[in-house]
């Protein structure tokens, strides 16, 4: 029956096989899941493709599928689709395509105007055929809503912990949990003394930019090979901009020894005190 719904025309153009993990540790855990996918490219092959004329998508490794707007690998299938170069679109199952019926249904829609079949491991189906194109909506639907149930059941792990005291955050760099859960000081001395160097510099320049973005190359902090590793790439120079703003005094601020902090709330509003006097309009916690 699967055989019978491809016909030349469908050969003649290309098979994509769409390959994806949503996070990046299932990527690197969940090897069978993508072992499998990759392992349609054969499926392809066994339908009457030739293996020149099978491509594999795999650039969403690591994506969510709730949206399609960040998986470019996704929007260049959808394209090539409705372009009519694709004669078959081959997946895992639903979710390995999208988790959102909005995106689902779109695809669906243009593989019926320019006359793709959808395949998984089990079956062939043909999205302008009324009862294989009613499965394949169930089968976003279920997709969809499993995601759904994964939200609401994370959600609820996190508040059922709340309640019992025991949830716990990742603490700003720099900081540990001690034996009793209170906050302590990285053991790490080498840890300690570049965010002492980090915190000097503010003091000194007094606009969290000048710390790492503008100081000679050679003034620059350098990170150790820890916690603060990757400290000159942008987004740890963004983490540095954002722990001397308005949540420095939060989190700093609130330990139960504040005379051990790296850097004191009060170092921090004596850094904005010239300007503050320039505009006084400003004020410590306007963003």
């Amino acid at each position: 029956m699967s055989v019978a719904k491809i016909q030349p025309t469908h050969c003649d153009r290309l098979a994509y096989v769409y390959v994806r993990q949503s996070t990046p540790w299932q990527v690197l855990e969940n090897r069978e899941s993508t072992e499998r996918q990759y392992q349609l490219q054969a499926r392809a092959i066994a339908l009457g493709w030739s293996q020149s004329r099978v491509e594999i998508i795999d650039e969403d490794q690591g994506r969510t599928g709730s949206t399609a707007a960040h998986r470019t690998g996704f929007q260049r299938l959808v394209s090539e689709v409705g372009l009519g170069r694709v004669g078959i679109v081959l997946m895992l199952e639903a979710s390995r395509l999208a988790r959102n019926n909005s995106d689902w249904y779109r695809l669906i829609e243009i593989c019926g105007l320019s006359a793709t079949l959808i395949a998984d491991e089990g079956a062939v189906y043909n999205p302008r055929d009324p009862n294989d194109r009613l499965l394949l909506g169930v089968k976003g639907t279920i997709s969809e809503a499993e995601l759904f149930t994964l939200r609401t059941r994370l959600y609820e792990g996190r508040w059922n912990k709340a309640r019992k005291g025991r949830l716990a955050f990742p603490l700003p760099t720099g900081y540990v949990y001690g034996p009793e859960g209170e906050w302590q000081l990285d053991p790490d001395a080498q840890v300690r003394e570049r965010l002492d160097y980090v915190f000097e510099l503010f003091r000194r320049a007094g606009v969290a930019r000048r710390v790492v973005a503008d100081r000679p190359a050679a003034e620059r902090p350098r990170s150790p090979a820890g916690p603060l590793a990757g400290l000159q790439n942008s987004k740890h120079r963004t983490a540095v901009r954002v722990s001397c703003s308005g949540l420095l005094g939060r989190l700093l601020g609130s330990l139960p020894a504040p005379n051990q902090t790296i850097l004191r709330v009060h170092d921090f509003t004596d850094a904005l005190e010239p300007t503050l006097r320039e505009d006084p309009r400003r004020s410590v916690g306007r963003r």
